[in-house]
């Protein structure tokens, strides 16, 4: 019999993805630093976007780059690392002096270490836990917008008190004590993901890419419209004519509704059919997006964002249980850093694009329903996945070339 002292420890693994990913969750709180990041810096909105997108595609660079490297260093030393490299982007971020520091501090640096530890985090957990594996996978990837909802009031506030420069150096300083705290509990789970890297080669049959592009096309729609609203909710609020401090706490409650959402969309996956879920999400952001349209206004906007955010909150959950229904243990990370380039994809299309129409527009009318248009195209794609109902079980291992 094994060692049951030598078995990954679940709960060190899950805590060690709290400690690392609910900090780094403050990247969707951005949309509370755009009214003084273009005081300060004396930059437009679509700049800033940019910024956002930058980080977004640089995010996406990082997970992809992880499955790479399990074998290179302990998991502890990753995590370091991955904790370091994201305190430095912001520590950079905090002394910009205009837009190409704040571009490789906040977007390629923060987002970079940031994507590396949201994978590495995925991939140890995935590993250690074998039951609820959709709630699980909820729940992690609700860690991003719950962090974000911690960090919305306590950026309000600082930035009233201190400025915008000392609340990113305050962020600075988080992330690299939560670096060091995250490699202690991940050392705790006994998790290895060198063993993870010599068996994460998929065979062909297991590719399954007619599925793998569905769920990519899906999740790509969803994150199309919640980036937007994550990015720039402070912001649109404003526009439909939020005072700030409105802006604020609704930025907070559309970040609070969507750690809900993944953490359910996770937790449905246990019981009812990824596409099921999948297209009901699109038609919930669809509602969203339409009320939106058809009643513009300040109290209505925290209403649409919150149900868009709903929509976009329960795709990522889905997508995130989605790997672990349809490809084997082993192949999480690697699938799933794949798949999360539809997310960066997401980041660099409509929020750009929103915050280009707003500084020619003054609105964001245009690109409210352009959000509609592609939930309602994921609703439909979203029908076509299958209908696996349970994770499959993990294929005995077999000798690769």
């Amino acid at each position: 019999m094994s060692d049951p002292d030598l078995r990954p420890s679940p709960w060190h693994a899950i805590a060690a993805a709290t400690a690392l990913n609910a900090p780094l969750g403050s990247l969707y709180a951005f949309s509370v630093l755009l009214t003084p990041l273009e005081t300060l810096l004396a930059l437009s909105r679509a700049e800033l976007a940019l910024v956002f997108a930058v980080a977004s595609a640089a995010f996406g660079g990082g997970m992809n780059l992880a499955p790479h490297v399990y074998g290179l260093a302990s998991p502890p030393t990753l995590v370091v690392a991955c904790g370091a490299v994201s305190a430095l982007g912001i520590a950079l971020a905090a002394t910009a002096g205009g837009l190409a520091q704040l571009v490789i501090g906040y977007g390629v640096l923060f987002g970079a270490g940031g994507g590396a530890g949201y994978i590495l985090m995925q991939q140890a957990v995935n590993l250690a836990v074998t039951r609820h594996r959709g709630l699980m996978n909820g729940y992690l990837v609700a860690l991003y917008p719950a962090g974000a909802m911690i960090a919305a009031p306590l950026f309000g506030w600082s930035l009233r008190e201190l400025g915008v420069r000392a609340t990113l150096g305050g962020l600075a300083a988080v992330l690299a004590v939560a670096g060091v705290i995250a490699a202690w509990l991940i050392a705790q789970s006994r998790v290895t993901l060198a063993a993870a890297a010599a068996t994460a080669a998929p065979g062909e049959e297991e590719r399954r890419r007619p599925v793998f592009w569905r769920l990519w096309l899906v999740f790509f729609l969803a994150a199309s419209a919640g980036l937007m609203v994550l990015g720039q909710a402070a912001g649109i609020i404003t526009a439909y004519g939020g005072a700030t401090s409105l802006a604020v706490y609704g930025t907070t409650f559309v970040a609070g509704t969507i750690a809900a959402a993944r953490l359910a969309g996770g937790w449905m996956i246990d019981w009812l059919t990824v596409p099921t879920v999948a297209a009901s999400a699109h038609a919930v952001a669809l509602a969203g997006n339409v009320a939106l349209t058809l009643w513009p206004g300040a109290g209505v906007s925290i209403l649409s964002l919150a149900l868009v955010g709903l929509g976009y909150g329960l795709i990522s959950g889905v997508t995130a249980a989605a790997v672990a229904v349809y490809w084997r243990r082993a192949l999480y990370g690697r699938v799933a850093s794949r798949l999360y380039l539809a997310w960066c994809a997401a980041a660099v299309f409509l929020p750009i694009a929103a915050g280009r129409l707003f500084d020619q527009t003054q609105g964001y009318g245009v690109a409210i329903l352009i959000a509609a248009g592609g939930n309602a195209l994921g609703l439909l794609v979203a029908l076509g996945l299958p209908r696996e109902r349970a994770a499959r079980a993990d294929a005995q291992p077999t000798s690769m070339a």
